[in-house]
């Protein structure tokens, strides 16, 4: 069984519910996906690692460029930008991981971006997500990359919940966005 495969039972078993819930964005919806409870797995880290760097590997081979990081947005995205990094890093690839808070801390260093101190700005990176339903999440990681002077140039999304946030991203950021699975993968 493929990588990718694995992962959709392990996401169908874990993270996915039919039941009434009131999401981030507000809106409400008749199914739930936890990306986490699979995610946050030691199997869960292995499959997500394999098959989001095969997608992200198959981007730069057609945009004829690397991403020089990966970064995670806070909360869902921070495990997919770990589990993609090791990978990487057990293929002899350096790509490190990079988390995007929801806000800059308001104490230390008041970083909105975890893990690009000893890195150089400018970085192109790649950011990854676990569940689009609006894109804001993602919209706001972005725009505290930019901030600290980083060049995203690409969003790649575990779960697009197909409610218009992957389109509304690619609207308002010009990135193009690339998700793994579909809400109709799901039961």
């Amino acid at each position: 069984m493929s990588a990718k495969k694995e992962l959709l039972d392990l996401l169908v078993e874990r993270s996915f519910e039919r039941r009434k819930v009131t999401l981030s964005s507000g809106r409400t919806s008749d199914f739930y996906i936890d990306c986490r409870q699979s995610t946050l797995s030691g199997r869960g880290h292995l499959l997500v690692g394999e098959t989001m760097l095969a997608a992200i590997e198959a981007e730069e081979a057609e945009r004829g460029r690397p991403f020089d990081a990966v970064a995670g947005a806070a909360l869902g995205g921070c495990p997919l930008a770990s589990a993609i990094s090791l990978t990487a890093a057990q293929r002899g690839r350096e790509l490190p991981a990079l988390y995007v808070r929801k806000s800059a801390k308001d104490h230390g260093a008041n970083k909105g971006v975890e893990g690009d101190a000893a890195l150089d700005e400018h970085l192109s990176v790649v950011v990854v997500e676990d569940v689009v339903t609006s894109g804001q999440s993602a919209v706001a990681a972005i725009d505290r990359l930019l901030d600290a002077g980083h060049l995203p140039k690409a969003v790649f999304v575990l779960v697009d919940r197909e409610e218009g946030g992957c389109e509304a991203l690619e609207d308002q950021t010009g990135l193009e966005v690339r998700s793994v699975f579909k809400r109709s993968h799901f039961p």
